[in-house]
């Protein structure tokens, strides 16, 4: 192998060499850097994990939001109904107290109206009657009886047109 320039001694002491760097290589520079990588590739996992469970965290998290949010609506959407019913109800209470007022105030003027009527009537007839008396009085000349003279009257009205209502 010498005609080729290869040193046999010297390639094995080489190869040698090459083995020990290699071997000191691997102890020392490899393993500690595939340590390190591993730790590193651990923290990234790990990292991610984490990142999955906050987004995980804050999907429950929008869902508990929105779910609160809809139960507000809803119990809003109930208070304005239940406000509308009242509104309704006392709008009708109101109605119907203005009605029985209106019809009661109706009643009493029907009654005033009729108490006035009959008055007016009783008044008419007293003085019909009077009138009735004087004139004949003067026809006759003398002084009838009261009592018998408003009995006759009566029986005159009564056989009359001129009634009550």
């Amino acid at each position: 192998m010498d005609q080729l320039g290869i040193n046999i001694p010297l390639l094995v002491a080489q190869v040698i060499n090459f083995f020990v760097v290699l071997l000191a290589l691997r102890f020392f520079l490899y393993r500690p850097v595939l340590n390190l990588l591993d730790r590193r590739a651990q923290r990234v996992r790990e990292g991610l994990e984490a990142a999955e469970q906050s987004k995980e965290q804050a999907a429950q998290a929008e869902q508990q939001v929105a779910q609160q949010l809809e139960g507000a609506r809803r119990q809003g959407q109930a208070l304005i109904a239940q406000a509308q019913e009242s509104a309704n109800r006392i709008q009708e209470d109101a109605r119907s107290q203005a009605r029985r007022e209106s019809e009661a105030l109706l009643e009493r003027a029907r009654n005033e109206i009729q108490l006035e009527r009959d008055q007016a009537i009783a008044e008419l007839r007293k003085e019909f009657g009077d009138l009735t008396v004087r004139a004949a009085e003067k026809v006759i000349g003398q002084s009838l009886d009261r009592q018998a003279h408003q009995r006759l009257i009566d029986e005159a009205l009564a056989e009359s047109t001129f009634r009550e209502g």
